[in-house]
């Protein structure tokens, strides 16, 4: 993310086609990292609870290999999805949840929270603990003026959503979906040049139990090599339990992959919890 966000990528990759094709450039690209740059003087206007400070001089360093972790892949049909819509819909009367907010992505990030936060083996696991889920936000439309559409840099930034593992064992699902959508909500311009600047300020890193990245609806897949078009595009594996990814599927083109890691116990149970809330 330092050089690239998904959709800066996604741009790279035609304009890597256009090059091998001996064609102009599919897109050309807005490389002026000025536009993101923090105010001066900076000013934090919002708290942020999707970030934390260093505690030290030196940032954390992420040892992957110190745990041994099981790797599964969720599949959701669009069957899946839809049923998950209809589930959210129906259990959002007298909530403030509209359904212009249940889209696939929300919906299938609010079933993956309920498993992950109910999946926690930990001595401190107990309903009171607040888990808080992060997730990634483009902010090119959402910034006064917006961004370039052809911005290639890393135009995103950490969404949240908190709640104790109480309420996301017994709220009604459309009540999770709502808490996820006002991450994004959250995401104003005010709110992300206030990130922009509390990252200036204290050079911190994103704050969470886990976050869920999408690759859903980037089209990694979709690139026109003069060779044809990848099958598909996707990691093998993924060495971090706190990171939860998201990939289309490979036979529906509009059903998702989850791509989940954890220790043996805590897979058993997101597994068992996956396939009750879909039952």
């Amino acid at each position: 993310h330092v050089t690239f966000d998904g959709l800066s990528f996604k741009i790279f990759l035609d304009n890597l086609a256009a090059v091998t094709a001996e064609k102009p450039l599919a897109v050309t690209p807005c490389n002026d990292r000025l536009l993101l740059a923090a105010r001066s003087p900076p000013s934090v206007t919002f708290p942020h609870h999707e970030l934390d400070k260093f505690h030290d001089s030196n940032p954390p360093v992420i040892d992957a290999t110190s745990e041994a972790l099981d790797f599964k892949v969720f599949r959701l049909t669009s069957e899946d999805i839809a049923s998950l819509k209809e589930k959210a819909k129906a259990s959002a009367i007298g909530s403030h949840v509209s359904d212009a907010r249940i889209t696939g992505f929300n919906v299938v990030t609010a079933l993956v929270w309920h498993c992950k936060a109910l999946s926690w083996d930990n001595k401190e696991s107990n309903l009171d603990r607040v888990s808080t889920l992060l997730y990634a936000v483009n902010i090119r439309p959402r910034l006064i003026p917006p961004l370039p559409m052809s911005y290639t840099g890393n135009a995103v930034l950490t969404a949240y959503a908190r709640a104790t593992c109480k309420e996301i064992d017994e709220a009604p699902f459309s009540r999770l979906v709502e808490l996820v959508t006002e991450g994004a909500k959250r995401m104003t311009d005010e709110y992300a040049r206030s990130a922009i600047d509390w990252g200036d300020i204290y050079q911190g890193f994103p704050n969470g139990e886990f976050l869920v990245s999408s690759w859903w609806k980037l089209g990694f897949d979709e690139v026109e090599y003069p060779w044809g078009r990848p099958k598909y595009s996707c990691p093998v594996v993924f060495q971090r339990k706190d990171i939860i990814l998201f990939f289309p599927d490979i036979d529906d083109n509009n059903g998702v992959n989850v791509l989940v890691s954890l220790p043996s116990k805590e897979m058993s149970k997101f597994k068992t919890l996956f396939h009750k809330y879909l039952a």
